[in-house]
């Protein structure tokens, strides 16, 4: 779909009514490599939207698996899936876009595979660090090399035999974490990774229900060989795109908005967590389970907000909203800090100085450190705000424009397209423009 280089947006505008975030983003890359990973048939509904998975999905067709189309637009996906020793070596380097978690997490697929793989991105991934998923791997014996001694990408894999060993990793990350568990499937004895704070479970969770030989125990991971069974899924709605929608009828006067169908895997519902200590009107409601997923609704209804503090473990659980969570900060009565949050500085951009900029933009006080931002919420006035090239950014910005008085404008909008190309269509529905 085509999305517009610029927003304009005419606020205060009430979010109403019942929407369906796009797939979660998490949940569809994993389902791709663990159906291509799995003997037999596995079939996939409402994958993620963007870019990013799309990265993924035409990996997993280079590496020789079947798959039934080469756009996450189909509304079904089927995987001929025929076990790792069915994937063969690419005839190109794979192209991950500005996909992080398709680097990472190939990464360890692609380290027990005895051919040679290249991994590539964008001009931004080729600038995140990739030490700390190349330096465990080789910990398992598996070559990798890339720029700066492994730190950075391209990535050059040549595959091979993994040995299973104990090994903590430097930073709570979901990402690293699903790559030694991807590699562990294929290494000999048990492999043990520990993390210094939990990160999100999915690739724990789905692979259990799966069948796979994966146990958890409070920050650690234990893999035995084997591998998934086939897989059958509705890919439930993304709470990292849902937590823009529970801000924007937070902090917009009038707004009664149900967001359905929701992964509700609660390390994925900090947001909701920190919004409700914020004083936020949230109701989740389960409804079912998709692969050892709960899913559910979430009911928000406009309410006041007051200052907070986010920091320490609940950091990793809510890293990729904390863009918007400040735009809730923006709003609330006080003083709000984030701490220890030093892992935005390497995302799709530096989003301490993004956010703080944005925020400016908004004519909000401010304040950064090195791995902190201190909030000093009040009246956010209209504005003119950039995306930075960062999608996080450009929707975080659409919402706090959504909700201030005057006419905004979000430049460099055509960004979204990485995860929610229909985030605008959505915003004019809840809000009755269209």
């Amino acid at each position: 779909m085509t999305v517009p280089a610029e927003l304009a947006l005419a606020g205060p505008a009430p979010l109403r009514g019942r929407l369906r975030v796009p797939g979660d983003k998490g949940i569809s890359h994993r389902a791709l490599l663990f159906a291509a990973m799995a003997h037999g048939r596995s079939r996939v509904v409402g994958l993620a939207a963007g870019d990013d998975v799309t990265r993924t999905l035409l990996l997993v067709r280079d590496l020789g698996v079947d798959v039934s189309s080469a756009t996450i637009a189909a509304p079904e996906v089927t995987i001929e899936g025929r076990g790792v020793d069915g994937l063969s070596e690419p005839r190109r380097v794979l192209d991950c876009g500005n996909s992080g978690t398709t680097m990472r997490t190939t990464a360890g697929l692609l380290a027990g595979r005895p051919f040679l793989s290249v991994l590539t991105g964008d001009a931004s991934l080729a600038e995140r660090p990739m030490g700390r998923v190349v330096a465990p791997l080789r910990a398992m014996g598996a070559r990798v090399d890339g720029r700066r001694d492994g730190t950075l990408a391209p990535l050059v894999i040549r595959g091979g035999s993994l040995r299973g060993c104990a090994l903590t990793t430097a930073v709570a990350s979901a990402q690293v974490k699903t790559a030694l568990v991807l590699a562990g499937l294929q290494a000999s004895g048990t492999t043990e990774i520990t993390e210094p704070a939990p990160s999100r479970d999915h690739t724990e969770r789905m692979l259990r229900a799966l069948g796979a030989p994966v146990e958890r125990d409070g920050c650690t991971v234990r893999v035995s060989p084997g591998e998934p069974a086939p897989l059958e899924l509705a890919v439930p709605g993304d709470p990292s795109s849902a937590a823009f929608w529970a801000v924007g009828a937070t902090i917009t006067p009038g707004s009664d908005l149900v967001i359905e169908d929701v992964c509700c895997n609660p390390t994925r519902l900090g947001f909701v967590d920190v919004l409700r200590r914020m004083g936020a009107a949230i109701e989740v409601h389960v409804t079912g389970e998709e692969v050892g997923e709960p899913v559910g609704d979430l009911h928000v209804v406009a309410s006041p907000l007051h200052a907070t503090t986010i920091g320490g473990d609940e950091i990793p659980l809510v890293q990729d909203e904390l863009p918007v969570l400040a735009v809730a900060a923006a709003f609330a009565d006080g003083v709000t800090e984030i701490t220890d949050a030093g892992e935005l500085r390497v995302k799709e951009s530096d989003r301490i100085a993004t956010v703080e900029a944005m925020l400016r933009s908004l004519g909000v006080g401010v304040e950064s450190a090195a791995d902190s931002l201190a909030i000093r919420g009040g009246a956010p006035r209209a504005a003119r705000l950039a995306s930075f090239g960062d999608h996080r950014l450009a929707m975080a910005a659409a919402i706090a424009a959504n909700a201030v008085d005057g006419e905004s404008v979000v430049t460099g909008w055509d960004v979204i397209t990485v995860s929610y190309p229909e985030f605008g269509d959505d915003l004019s529905t809840a809000t009755g423009r269209t």
